[in-house]
């Protein structure tokens, strides 16, 4: 079973929190034109190609892995997932409003804007939430072959963003590759199938008292609930 159960507000408040982190994580990355992998790369190379903002092609392009996670994940996910994408498009439409960023180094960029995406990643994972698109792929394909997420994000990324050759410089290519390793090796590391799972043991005291159950953590065990 998974450990710990959120409450409706503890949810409210790390997404909300979350949205903040990829939010201006995306700012960075702004500042500097850097891609990024998975959905919302996809939405910044498409507002290149249509006369729309980034929160609006990333609203439209994460519908579609909505049918994905509802089906196959959990419908709290789907929600879940549904608030975090539409937080994320509304943030980053008005961020500009509370913080303007004149100079920042580009590798600084990259790499801090990779953590901060991640980090905010991490905690939509850990309240049953995603950034949509390839992130729900990702996600189901941990869950149904312990394929872990961060890995599988890293690849769909390079794939994505080698391809980003054929539109944009190479130096622009290279800080967003940069960006993509920090954020998929940071969700690597802390996301791992099992770790944070509390399973029920069975501890014999006495011979002839009833079992008692305890709960334990196992980090060596695989689950399908994220």
């Amino acid at each position: 079973m998974p450990f710990p159960t959120h409450r409706f507000y503890e949810d409210v408040l790390a997404l909300f929190s979350a949205g903040i982190f990829v939010s201006l994580g995306v700012v960075f990355f702004g500042t500097q034109g850097i891609l990024t992998g998975g959905s919302a790369g996809i939405a910044i190379i498409g507002t290149h190609f249509v006369p729309f903002s980034f929160g609006a092609v990333f609203f439209v392009v994460n519908i579609p892995f909505y049918f994905l996670a509802w089906t196959k994940l959990s419908k709290r996910f789907t929600i879940n997932t549904f608030i975090s994408v539409t937080l994320v498009s509304l943030m980053t439409e008005y961020m500009d409003h509370f913080i303007v960023i004149s100079d920042l180094d580009p590798v600084f960029a990259a790499t801090v804007g990779g953590m901060l995406i991640g980090i905010g990643m991490l905690i939509m994972f850990r309240h049953k939430s995603s950034l949509g698109g390839l992130g729900i792929l990702a996600l189901y394909l941990q869950n149904k072959f312990n394929l872990r997420a961060g890995h599988i994000g890293l690849v769909a990324d390079c794939i994505i963003l080698m391809s980003s050759l054929l539109m944009f410089d190479f130096n622009i290519v290279v800080l967003s590759v940069l960006g993509a390793v920090t954020l998929n090796i940071l969700i690597a590391v802390n996301h791992i199938p099992g770790r944070y799972t509390a399973t029920k043991k069975v501890k014999q005291k006495q011979p002839e008292a009833p079992a008692q159950q305890e709960l334990m953590f196992d980090d060596s065990i695989h689950t399908s609930g994220n």
